[in-house]
């Protein structure tokens, strides 16, 4: 699968109703060894911005959770690997924040610190597309991925 076929997946994923962090992870999970069901299991908790607390948005996350795949420490003294993960989710997350503005999901949709944090999702409905910018979030996430995965060769 070529990038634009990815990030196309991820959109798809998202409008069948997968949360925005499993939509850009499952996307690209299998480059990773993971099948479908365990990059949606893994993601799961990242979606709404963070457990529909609407902190960091969970297509941000997902794209951090990749991250993680692609270069993380693996001993806890590895300092070296560990600077290298935290230097490519900040690179990310500044590409991310570049197109949108923030990585916040309340700012990206527009909440006020007023509103509830509630547990249920919304009904997925024409109405919620229409108002809800989570499908391009997904969209921008699975193309900063896809564009870091094509500058190291690996897409």
């Amino acid at each position: 699968m070529n990038k634009q076929e990815r990030i196309e997946k991820a959109v798809a994923l998202f409008k069948e109703g997968y949360n925005c962090s499993q939509s850009v992870v499952a996307a690209y999970a299998d480059l990773y060894g993971f099948t479908p069901e365990q990059a949606l299991r893994m993601a799961a908790s990242f979606g709404g911005g963070i457990g529909r607390m609407r902190e960091i948005c969970g297509a941000a996350c997902g794209m951090f959770l990749l991250a993680g795949l692609e270069r993380s420490a693996l001993s806890g003294a590895d300092r070296e690997s560990k600077a290298a993960n935290y230097a490519l989710v900040q690179e990310l997350a500044a590409k991310f924040k570049e197109v949108t503005g923030t990585i916040h999901c309340a700012e990206l949709l527009g909440l006020s610190k007023k509103e509830p944090v509630v547990a249920t999702p919304e009904a997925r409905t024409a109405q919620y597309y229409a108002k809800r910018p989570c499908a391009k979030m997904v969209e921008i996430a699975a193309t900063i991925w896809g564009d870091f995965l094509e500058k190291e060769g690996k897409l």
